[in-house]
């Protein structure tokens, strides 16, 4: 049965996905029908930081039952991405004397999601063992990094163990619009149909 996340308390939440994420079933990627291993963990935007908290003592749980967690902060990695290419400095220099719009555009273009975002993700995947990839900061890296654009990107190369993303708002299924990533609640206009909903899940 499908769980409303809205209505489950972070205890509820923390045991489902204990329950979820350390199941053979969910590791060996059984019942997908040959779709690609992404899950959404999707929560109220108010509730980013007992969720921030929860996700840590997830890891720290998972870990003590031998499986392994690959933690990727989008927002983390665009600062280690920019501090890399001599950026970061440049960047908060110039942040007041520029407009909103322009930073997105500097932005957007200096951590394009195919060219450098993405290849730094396989770089971390391919430098450490992991059973389940965490991916989390997508509120903090919007609008210049939308998430149905990192989870497109993605598919070619995260196909060998499940990805989880942890979203701000609601991944939505209707009959009319598909699925939706509506970030904070509000936007409606990311459009991705390929993740299965982490709630809906069972083992």
């Amino acid at each position: 049965m499908a769980l409303d996340p809205e209505k489950l308390t972070y205890q509820e939440k923390f045991d489902h996905l204990l329950k979820v994420l350390a199941s053979r079933r969910f590791l060996d990627k059984e019942g997908l029908g040959n779709e690609v291993p992404f899950f959404i963990c999707h929560y109220l935007p108010q509730d980013q930081l007992g969720t921030d908290r929860k996700r840590q003592q997830l890891k720290n749980r998972l870990a003590q039952q031998g499986v392994t967690v690959l933690d990727i902060n989008l927002y983390d990695l665009v600062v280690e991405i920019l501090q890399k290419r001599g950026s970061w400095q440049k960047i908060l220099d110039n942040e007041p004397n520029i407009s909103k719009e322009q930073l997105k555009e500097l932005l957007q273009g200096m951590l394009d999601t195919e060219k450098y975002l993405i290849p730094t993700i396989c770089e971390k995947m391919a430098d450490q063992a992991f059973d389940v990839m965490f991916i989390s900061g997508v509120g903090e890296v919007f609008p210049y990094i939308r998430s149905h654009n990192v989870l497109n990107n993605l598919q070619s190369k995260a196909k060998e163990h499940p990805t989880l993303m942890f979203f701000p708002g609601k991944y939505t299924h209707t009959l009319e619009d598909g699925a939706s990533l509506d970030l904070f609640g509000r936007l409606h206009d990311d459009k991705y149909y390929r993740a299965f909903d982490i709630f809906n899940y069972e083992v």
